[in-house]
This record gives structure tokens, C-alpha cells and sequence, in this order.
């Protein structure tokens, strides 16, 4: 018989440098959705200082981070609850240049373990002079206490690639942390479409989920709407979003009933294709010209 889960996902408008606010915020968050029962709390991407690396204080909270991980640990020991916060910038370890930086998630059980974590890999483009991808490290699903797993971080939801891996890899539900706003459109874009990021998240959220037949709780910032989208969501396959939020602050929490994805698989055979030997879409992006 198929499992449910219950998972919250948590977004607030993330205060900028602010990082005592924000995981104040993020922890008072967590507490409530685990008194609601949840076995999963997800946060935002950059939820502890915003996306602000060209601040020097950016650099030194960066440094400081570690801390905050633990902190995450000793709570979800202590509420039982498994936890994804958000992504946490890290310092490039082996970089002898300070400015660039991991952006990483990590997936924490509910008595504190570090299951997995989980750097990204597609970096956006106004990203790229401050972090570093994963490059061609796999994509690696995670066995976790909700079922296999898999993490991506924002604009990897653009690569059908990573979901590919992920599912390949036994991944029935990713997770994808997120800080996407209408301003990643350019002025050219959305004269086509002022809300043509809304639309990106709606509908590539939900194709991921039918064409991998697989779940997406895809946690994002939230605020005011001509700076934030929000619309953090837990959506399934065959019936789309099961518990979306606008762009006002708070937490949703879904009882997620693994049976719609095992569903969606028995009807669509996505996996059983994957697995074939002659599978014919195997094949890497290098050396080509």
C-alpha cells in the first residue's frame, strides 16, 4: 500500500543581511508546521541573507553559516520533524578567491542527521560571478524517512536533464528550494508578458511532475507582488498542485499520498522506459560541435 506524507512548505519575505531575523522566522515556522503534524519542512533558497553577494557582509554571513546548519539539527531532533532549510552559502573551501561561494540544500532527518546535501548545479546567469556549480557531479537521490528524495535549487527546474537523473536514481519526490522573482525576466520579456514568470513556474512545475511522474515541493520568497512571486506549492502528477500559496507570507501543509505518483507511473511507464538497455535517449552533451 502507498504511503502519505505530510510536508509543509514555508516562505516569508526574506530580509536582506538580516540573518537573526530570517532564521528566527524560519524556526517559528518550522515549530507551527510540525505542530500541524508535518513530517517535512522545506524553505526558501537563500533564506538566511537574501541574494546580495555583492555586499561585503554577504561574504562574511556566508562564513558564518555553518552555525546555522547545526541549529537546524538540534531542531529537528527536537521537533521530530525532517528539514530541508532552504539553501545555505557556503564558502568556496578549495576557491583562493573570496568571492565565490556553494550554494548548497541540505536534506536533515528528523534526529538531526545530515541524509544528503545537494550543490547547484545551473546557476543563473546573474549568479554565475559569485558561486560555483557542481559541474558534472551527478545528480544523487537521497533515501530519507518520506521515501527516496532528490534536490534541485531554483533555475535547475528549467533542465529536464536533472530530473531525468533524479528519477533514474529512484527520486519520487524533489524538492527545490527557490528565490525566483518577476525581475528575472528582462524589461524586453516582459513587455511580451509582465507575469511570464508566474507562468514559467506554473506550468514547467507541473509538466516536470506528469513527465517524470514524479512530486515537486518547490518552496520559494514571498512579498509584495511586483518584487516577489511566491507561489511556493506541493503539486503531483495527474492532479497538479495539491496546496499552492499565493505571494503572502506563512506555510501550507499537504498530506501527500504517494499512491498518485505510483498512479502516474503505472499509466505513463516513464521509469520502466528508463530502465530499458536500449533506452534510446542515452546519451552526454560533450564533444559535440
Amino acid at each position: 500500500m502507498a504511503s502519505t506524507h505530510r510536508i509543509a512548505v514555508i516562505q516569508w519575505q526574506i530580509k536582506e543581511l538580516d540573518i537573526e531575523y530570517n532564521h528566527k522566522t524560519a524556526c517559528a515556522y518550522i515549530s507551527e508546521a510540525a505542530a500541524q503534524g508535518a513530517e517535512l519542512a522545506v524553505l526558501p533558497e537563500y533564506h538566511l541573507s537574501g541574494m546580495v553577494p555583492t555586499d561585503p557582509l554577504w561574504a562574511v554571513q556566508a562564513g558564518e553559516s555553518a552555525k546555522y546548519l547545526v541549529n537546524y539539527q538540534n531542531l529537528a531532533k527536537e521537533l521530530q520533524i525532517c528539514i530541508v532549510p532552504g539553501t545555505i552559502i557556503e564558502k568556496h573551501p578549495e576557491s583562493d578567491q573570496p568571492t565565490l561561494f556553494h550554494n548548497t540544500a541540505y536534506f536533515i532527518s528528523n534526529d538531526g542527521t545530515v541524509l544528503g546535501s545537494y550543490r547547484k548545479k545551473n546557476i543563473w546567469h546573474p549568479e554565475r560571478p559569485h558561486l560555483t556549480s557542481s559541474g558534472p557531479e551527478p545528480h544523487v537521490a537521497i533515501d530519507t524517512p518520506i521515501g527516496r528524495v532528490g534536490m534541485l535549487i531554483c533555475w535547475d527546474l528549467a533542465f529536464p536533464e536533472a530530473f531525468r537523473e533524479l528519477i533514474a536514481d529512484g527520486a519520487q519526490i524533489v524538492i527545490a528550494p527557490t528565490y525566483w522573482t518577476p525581475h528575472d525576466a528582462s524589461p524586453e520579456a516582459r513587455a511580451y508578458n509582465p507575469d511570464s514568470e508566474a507562468l514559467f513556474l506554473e506550468s514547467t512545475i507541473t509538466s516536470r511532475c506528469f513527465e517524470n511522474t514524479c512530486g515537486v515541493v518547490f518552496a520559494n520568497a514571498a512579498g509584495p507582488s511586483e518584487d516577489f512571486l511566491g507561489l511556493s506549492q506541493i503539486t503531483l502528477p495527474l492532479v497538479g498542485p495539491i496546496a499552492k500559496m499565493g505571494t503572502e507570507e506563512g506555510f501550507i501543509v499537504a498530506d501527500v499520498d504517494m499512491g498518485i505518483v505510483e498512479a502516474a507511473e503505472r499509466n505513463y511507464k516513464v521509469r520502466q522506459d528508463l530502465k530499458k538497455e536500449d533506452w534510446h535517449y542515452v546519451y552526454r552533451h560533450t564533444g559535440r560541435k
